[in-house]
């Protein structure tokens, strides 16, 4: 006898449900791995931790890796739009010199796996592939495009001055963090590097 079980109603409905857990199960898996990824690369840089440590960081296995990802560099290039792309948005409510004034904090200094992508990785970044360099080119460009809020009642000109100023003083709120950070953390000269160029960039902006 051939038994033929014909999945209807609420059944049907289980069956679909337990598919879509699965799905999301496996969504939420890989956002965990590319969250714990980004705080980790941003904290050693990129040669700085392997696949297998950083699995085990998310909890899972380093088998399980290849499930999701392709290749480190594509997890590295999705850590990074990650990491962009939150950033961008916490500085959504922020003017230039409110920017400033956060980024060059001694908070953001002391926590890079938890600060901007770019004063963590930029360097690193420069020694990679054209997909990573890339991945950074328009991470940058969001950052200065959130910024640019107010360029819409400007001249062309005024726009194009605006957007040279954010380049200059986003260059140099990121270096002077690379600066600090390779300063010891008890050092002086740290605190004097972001206290200096807070209060120059600042002032330009208040002239």
């Amino acid at each position: 006898m051939i038994i033929i079980k014909v999945y209807c109603g609420d059944d049907f409905s289980e069956g679909a449900k337990a598919m879509k857990v699965t799905k999301a199960q496996a969504r939420e898996n890989r956002e965990r791995i590319v969250e714990t990824a980004s705080m980790l690369f941003r904290e050693r840089g990129y040669d700085g931790v392997g696949v297998a440590e950083l699995m085990a960081a998310a909890g899972f296995t380093h088998g399980g890796f290849y499930k999701h990802f392709g290749s480190k560099a594509d997890l590295m290039a999705e850590a990074a739009a990650c990491s962009f792309a939150r950033s961008a948005e916490q500085s959504t409510e922020l003017n230039i010199a409110d920017f400033i004034k956060q980024y060059l904090s001694r908070e953001h200094r002391d926590t890079p796996a938890q600060g901007c992508t770019m004063a963590a990785l930029c360097a690193d970044a420069g020694r990679q592939s054209e997909v990573i360099k890339q991945t950074f080119a328009v991470g940058i460009e969001n950052q200065l495009a959130t910024l640019a809020d107010k360029d819409a009642d400007l001249s062309k000109t005024e726009q194009h001055q605006a957007r040279a100023n954010r380049i200059a003083a986003f260059a140099q709120v990121v270096g002077a963090i690379v600066l600090s950070r390779a300063c010891p953390d008890d050092s002086a000269l740290a605190d004097e590097i972001l206290d200096v160029c807070r209060t120059k960039i600042l002032g330009q902006y208040d002239q």
